[in-house]
């Protein structure tokens, strides 16, 4: 089967619903660059990283794309033709930030960004609740028609920690590396002023204290 001429949406859907040999090869061929790059990019955050270790995080990328029978492709709903590629980054970068957060022991997740409201001490559980609550509200308080791009661009920068110039690279995204840093912004007041609103509704501080920990939460980036 020859599929070099395929779109790409007829090579995912051969890729997914027979599984021919040729059609992984040539989702391979056009689509390993740039899940190689993205993985080599990502682990050089940590140091000098052996090429081992390199070709095994590029495997694990592969195998959360052909995990569940792919199902990561068989729901994906592209908006243009390299949108294909962001979807493929995504993955890649995940797959290399959660292989060194396990190592290493510790999340670069809020921690850093929340300041005083996720302090180092606060117990996982109580972090796993909060940031639930921050993707609830995000769910439901953003603009509809942009929710479900400030919910990722939001979580891209607080929980996988890129860049607003590697989230505006995203093909998909629709925004210059400024208008993500702006987007960023405007999502981080909105949610640190709910958590504030919250926190005063329970009795556990607001006034001076809540103007502390919010402009914590914004220039703590």
């Amino acid at each position: 089967m020859n599929c070099s001429s395929y779109s790409v949406d007829e090579l995912i859907r051969t890729c997914v619903e027979t599984g021919d040999a040729d059609a992984w090869e040539e989702f391979v061929r056009r689509f390993h660059r740039v899940i190689a790059g993205t993985v080599i990019r990502t682990a050089r955050r940590f140091g000098e990283i052996p090429q081992a270790l390199i070709d095994d995080l590029i495997q694990e990328a592969y195998l959360k794309i052909c995990a569940s029978r792919c199902r990561v492709l068989r729901e994906f709903k592209p908006e243009s033709p390299e949108a294909i590629f962001g979807l493929l980054k995504t993955i890649a970068f995940s797959v290399t930030m959660d292989y060194f957060r396990s190592k290493r022991g510790r999340r670069e997740s809020l921690e850093a960004p929340l300041g005083d409201l996720d302090p180092p001490s606060m117990p996982a559980p109580d972090k796993k609740i909060l940031l639930r609550q921050i993707d609830g509200y995000l769910a439901a308080a953003t603009d509809p028609e942009t929710r479900q791009w400030d919910r990722r661009i939001f979580w891209f920068h607080y929980r996988d920690g890129m860049t607003a110039r590697e989230i505006a690279a995203i093909p998909g995204i629709g925004l210059t590396q400024k208008g993500v840093e702006s987007r960023i912004q405007r999502l981080t007041v909105r949610v640190c002023s709910w958590l504030v609103q919250e926190r005063q509704k329970k009795g556990r501080g607001g006034g001076g204290t809540g103007r502390k920990f919010l402009m914590n939460f914004v220039l703590v980036r």
